[in-house]
C-alpha cells in the first residue's frame, strides 16, 4: 500500500505540473496495467568466449507485451525514468529474469541491466537480490550488473554508490556501451569494472572500418591494463566476429551467434564450430608452417579502374596508415597502386596536369602479385621477396575465386615468418602447429622432476580411417585441425597455466594436467566434440546417423560417426619408470578404451605409474 501510494501522489505532482499530457496519460494507464498484471518477461542473449569458445553468460533483456507500445526494453525503461516508476519495473524484471534463468554451469555468469538512479528510491531494499539468486542455487559471483556508460557519465556519485554497493555483496560489475561516449575512460579506469561492453555503434561495420578498429584494438589494450575482458554487443556479420577474434577482443555477442530467446537457446553447431576454429587467431597463436595466406589477409581498400587519379590521391591523404589501394573491376583485381608509386607520377615535371584527371587505371601497376587464399605463407614468402626491387614492399593481394579477399603487408608476412621459424624450433607439428615428439619428451622428463601427481591423457579417434577413405586425405586433416583447436579451446577454458597439449602425429594427442582437473577436462572434451563433430559430415550422412566403409577385412557395413577415446594415466614423480612402459601402459588402455563405442575417457585404477628420468 506504501508503495501504491508514493507512485500516485508522484503521478498527482506530474499532472498537477502539467507535465503529463493527455497521450502519457494513456500510456501511463497501459503501463501501470502492465506492471500490476507483471506482463513482462525476460529473454536471454548468450555471450561467448572468443579464447574457448565457451559460454560465458547470458544477458537478460527485458520483454513487454508482444502487440504493445512497451516491448522494446529501451521504451520500458526510458517511460519507468520519465513517470517516476523505474524501481518497481527494475525490481520486477530483475525477479523474472532471475525465476526464468532455469540454472547456470557453475562458471557462467547473468548479466541484468541496473540503473544507478534505483538505489535512491524510497522503495529501495536492501539484500532483495541476494536473497533472489540464494533461492535459485545461484552465488553472487554468477551475476554481473551492467550500468551504462552514459550514467558513469552524467551520474558518476551514484554510479559509485551503485558500484561500491553490489560490489559489496560480491557481485560482478560491468560498463555498458562503452564507445558511445568517450569522456569516461578515466572514471572507467578509477572504477576497475569485471568487463567492458563496448557499443554496437562500434561493432557494427568494423571489418570496413580502419577507425573503429583502432579505437576497440585501444579499448582492448585499455582492458588489459586494468585487467577486465571486452564483450563486443551487436555482432551480425561473420566478418565482424571474424575481425574481433583476430584483434584479441576477448568476448561478444549479437545476432550472428545467438538471438535473445526464452528459454536459453544453444547456439548453432555451426557457430559454435566456427568460433572455436576462430578461438586461435587471438595474439597468442600458435602459427604453423603450412598456415595459408588468406588467414593473415586484412581488409583491403579498393576502387573501380575507372575511378579518377584525383580521388585515390584523396583517399590516401585522409589515411596516413594506408600504403595503396587495390584496382578492380568488378570485384576481380586488376592492379594496384601503391602510395610512392602515386606520389611518384604526380611529382614528375607537368605530373598533376597530365594525370590527375585521368582514370587510376592510366598509373596502376598492371602485374602486382596476386595469389589465391590457400596458397600457404611459405610459397608466398619466396615468391614476393624474389620480385623487382622496386616492387619488394608493395601489397600483396590475395584473392578467393579470383575476387578480392584481402592485402597482405611484407612487414605482416615476415612477422608470420619468424614466427613460424620460432616453433619450428620447438619442434610443433606441422600440421597443427601444437608441441610435437621432442617437445612431448621434454616435458614429460621435467614433470618427471617434479613430486606432485598428474595425469596423462592420451588421445584417439575412433573410425577417422573410415571418415579419410570416404572424404579424402584434406578434410581428414580439418578434422586433426578442429580437434586440436577444441582441446585447446577446452584446456584455455577448464584447465591451468600448467596443463600441456602435444600433437604425437596422425589423430593422437597427448595432455598432461593435474589430477584433480582430469575429469572435468575430459568430460567437456566430449561433450563438445560430439556435438561439433557432425558439421564435417555431409547432410545426408548427418540425416543417417553414420557413413559406409569397409573393415579390415574388406567387408561392407556402416560405421559410426567419428569419436574420441582417452586413456589417463595417474603418474608421480620419484619412482622409477621410463617412458616405454608409460606408452605400453597407454597403448593397452587406448585400446581398452576403442573397444567401448562412442567417446570415452578410461583411468587405469589398478596401479599408478612411477615416472622419473631414469
Amino acid at each position: 500500500m506504501e508503495s501504491r501510494l508514493h507512485d500516485a501522489v508522484r503521478e498527482a505532482q506530474g499532472a498537477a505540473k502539467s507535465s503529463i499530457d493527455l497521450q502519457k496519460a494513456k500510456l501511463l494507464h497501459e503501463f501501470s496495467e502492465i506492471l500490476e498484471g507483471a506482463g513482462f518477461n525476460a529473454v536471454y542473449q548468450p555471450i561467448v568466449s572468443f579464447q574457448s569458445g565457451c559460454v560465458l553468460g547470458w544477458e537478460a533483456l527485458a520483454r513487454g507485451p508482444l502487440d504493445s507500445y512497451f516491448h522494446s526494453p529501451d521504451v520500458i525503461f526510458s517511460f519507468a525514468e520519465e513517470v517516476n516508476l523505474l524501481y518497481p519495473v527494475e525490481k520486477l524484471c530483475r525477479r523474472i529474469a532471475i525465476n526464468q534463468l532455469g540454472g547456470l554451469e557453475a562458471d557462467q555468469k547473468l548479466f541484468l541491466n541496473i540503473h544507478p538512479r534505483s538505489l535512491g528510491d524510497p522503495n529501495f531494499v536492501n539484500g532483495e537480490t541476494i536473497k533472489l539468486i540464494k533461492e535459485m542455487g545461484l552465488n553472487p559471483g554468477n551475476v554481473v550488473f551492467e550500468i551504462t556508460e552514459r550514467h558513469c557519465i552524467d551520474d558518476f556519485s551514484y554510479f559509485n554508490k551503485t558500484l561500491e554497493y553490489y560490489r559489496g555483496q560480491g557481485f560482478l560489475v560491468a560498463v555498458d556501451d562503452a564507445g558511445a561516449g568517450f569522456s569516461c575512460l578515466q572514471s572507467i579506469a578509477e572504477i576497475r569494472p569485471d568487463f567492458i561492453k563496448i557499443d554496437m555503434s562500434l561493432v557494427r561495420g568494423v571489418h570496413n572500418n580502419r577507425v573503429k578498429r583502432a579505437l576497440l584494438e585501444t579499448f582492448t589494450t585499455f582492458a588489459e591494463k586494468i585487467s577486465c575482458s571486452i564483450i563486443a554487443e551487436g555482432i551480425e556479420e561473420e566478418e565482424e566476429l571474424n575481425t574481433l577474434a583476430s584483434m584479441g577482443v576477448h568476448y561478444g555477442q549479437g545476432f550472428f551467434i545467438g538471438k535473445p530467446a526464452y528459454p536459453k537457446a544453444l547456439i548453432s553447431d555451426d557457430v559454435l564450430a566456427r568460433i572455436i576454429r576462430l578461438a586461435s587467431n587471438n595474439r597468442n597463436r600458435i602459427w604453423k608452417p603450412a598456415f595459408p595466406v588468406g588467414s593473415i589477409a586484412e581488409n583491403a581498400v579498393s576502387v573501380d579502374k575507372n575511378t579518377l587519379v584525383r580521388e585515390v590521391k584523396k583517399i590516401l591523404d585522409n589515411d596516413e596508415l594506408l600504403a595503396g589501394v587495390v584496382i578492380v573491376d568488378e570485384g576481380e583485381p586488376k592492379g594496384l597502386v601503391m602510395r610512392h608509386l602515386l606520389y611518384r607520377h604526380l611529382g614528375m615535371q607537368y605530373g598533376v596536369p597530365l594525370y590527375y584527371e585521368r582514370p587510376i587505371s592510366v598509373i596502376m601497376d598492371v602485374s602486382p602479385l596476386i595469389v589465391e587464399e590457400d596458397a600457404t605463407i611459405e610459397l608466398v614468402s619466396q615468391v614476393a621477396m624474389n620480385r623487382d626491387r622496386i616492387k619488394i614492399y608493395d601489397y600483396i593481394i590475395v584473392t578467393k575465386n579470383n575476387l578480392l579477399k584481402g592485402v597482405v603487408s611484407v612487414q605482416n608476412l615476415l612477422d608470420t615468418m619468424t614466427r613460424i621459424r620460432l616453433e619450428l624450433a620447438r619442434g610443433a607439428n606441422p600440421l597443427t602447429g601444437l608441441p610435437g615428439n621432442i617437445a612431448i619428451e621434454q616435458e614429460l622428463l621435467k614433470r618427471a622432476t617434479e613430486s606432485s601427481t598428474f595425469s596423462i591423457v592420451y588421445f584417439d579417434l575412433d573410425n577417422f580411417k573410415i571418415y579419410n577413405d570416404k572424404y579424402g586425405f584434406e578434410n581428414g586433416d580439418k578434422v586433426i585441425l578442429f580437434t586440436s583447436k577444441l582441446l585447446s579451446s577446452v584446456i584455455n577454458k577448464y584447465g591451468s597455466e600448467k596443463d600441456f597439449l602435444g600433437h604425437i602425429g596422425g589423430d593422437d594427442f597427448i595432455l598432461v594436467t593435474d589430477r584433480e582437473r582430469t575429469d572435468t577436462l575430459c568430460k567437456r572434451i566430449i561433450k563438445y566434440f560430439d556435438r561439433l563433430i557432425k558439421s564435417y559430415y555431409l547432410p545426408e550422412d548427418r540425416k543417417e546417423g553414420r557413413i559406409p566403409g569397409y573393415d579390415r577385412n574388406g567387408l561392407a557395413k556402416w560405421f559410426p560417426f567419428i569419436s574420441v577415446s582417452m586413456a589417463v594415466i595417474e603418474c608421480e614423480g620419484g619412482e622409477k619408470a621410463d617412458l616405454k612402459t608409460l606408452s605400453e601402459k597407454a597403448a593397452q588402455l587406448k585400446c581398452y578404451a576403442k573397444s567401448i563405442p562412442g567417446s570415452v575417457y578410461v583411468r587405469d585404477r589398478r596401479s599408478r605409474v612411477g615416472f622419473t628420468e631414469s
